[in-house]
């Protein structure tokens, strides 16, 4: 496999970042996950670690290199990960679990596969446009399909982030599942929390990822973009972008080649709690960090396959 990624997470202007992101890869398998927390004081932001935690060891388990069955793989990650979410809530004997939306793509013999349970989104660009995305799912977004409000009426609707699927939370996660997709040389798969395509659209979220620059330049404007339109209560915002190319293409200095992996080993880019989880004004204490990487730890193990 041969790409350039690149990954970043920022707190808006929240008191705490709840957002979780993070890519591995094998020599002949990727793994990209976004997760956005929803809960009371620390609770949406362990949800969304458990999640990306979860699935990220899963993948460390099973991409050896490949993944067995990518849609099965998935199917069962999201399903382990809503019920560790609901473990660690029944542990800790809160009234609801925490919820956190997902969406994670699977990338393995040139061909993506990816799964998505919220609103957070996976855009697909090829040759200029948005080939393919998610559909969120929302409240919003069932009110669109039915012809109840435009896109403008949507954008403002201030039912706008309440969504009827995601991990944890007293209901069964519906996870949507996409077809195997062929990946071509300059596609980007872009994903994302709703920080970052609330406030700007997807237009010109378009316009930004194909401005011919660089990933690790063009998702850093959009996100001070996006953070900039969110204005004084901009959300969390995250994003991973991934440029696919060709094996034979021309290696760039920030271009990946797994070529010459060894078939056991991985390459991980996650940020431990403890850097994301004391981001803000509400700073936790070393004590709170400690208890919640156990707490993390354990609800993981329970649903952890040998």
């Amino acid at each position: 496999m041969k790409f350039t990624i690149y990954q970043e997470s920022r707190i808006g202007k929240r008191a705490s970042n709840q957002d979780r992101i993070a890519y591995c890869y094998s020599r002949d398998a990727l793994l990209m996950v976004v997760a956005d927390g929803m809960g009371g004081h620390l609770h949406g932001e362990v949800a969304a670690q458990i999640a990306v935690q979860f699935i990220t060891q899963a993948f460390q388990r099973e991409a050896q290199p490949l993944v067995g069955d990518p849609v099965l793989f998935l199917s069962h990650v999201m399903t382990n990960a809503h019920h560790a979410i609901l473990d660690y809530a029944f542990d800790k004997y809160l009234p609801e679990a925490p919820r956190t939306t997902v969406v994670a793509c699977l990338i393995q013999n040139g061909q993506a596969y990816w799964a998505h349970a919220g609103d957070s989104r996976l855009y697909l660009l090829r040759k200029g446009e948005v080939e393919m995305q998610t559909r969120d799912h929302s409240r919003v977004q069932l009110m669109l399909d039915q012809g109840l409000i435009d896109a403008e009426g949507a954008a403002v609707h201030p039912g706008r982030n309440r969504i009827y699927s995601c991990l944890g939370g007293n209901h069964s996660p519906q996870v949507e599942f996409s077809r195997p997709t062929p990946l071509f040389s300059g596609d980007i798969l872009a994903l994302c929390t709703d920080g970052v395509w609330g406030p700007v659209g997807t237009e010109p979220l378009k316009a930004r990822l194909l401005d011919g620059r660089p990933l690790m330049k063009s998702i850093p404007k959009l996100l001070d973009e996006a953070e900039e339109r969110g204005g004084a209560h901009a959300d969390n915002l995250s994003m991973i972008g991934l440029l696919w190319l060709q094996d034979f293409a021309e290696t760039l200095p920030d271009t990946v080649s797994t070529q010459t992996m060894a078939i056991s080993s991985f390459t991980t880019q996650m940020e431990s709690f403890e850097r994301t989880a004391g981001s803000g004004a509400q700073d936790l204490t070393d004590d709170e960090i400690e208890q919640a990487i156990s707490e993390i730890n354990v609800a993981i193990k329970k649903f952890t396959s040998d």
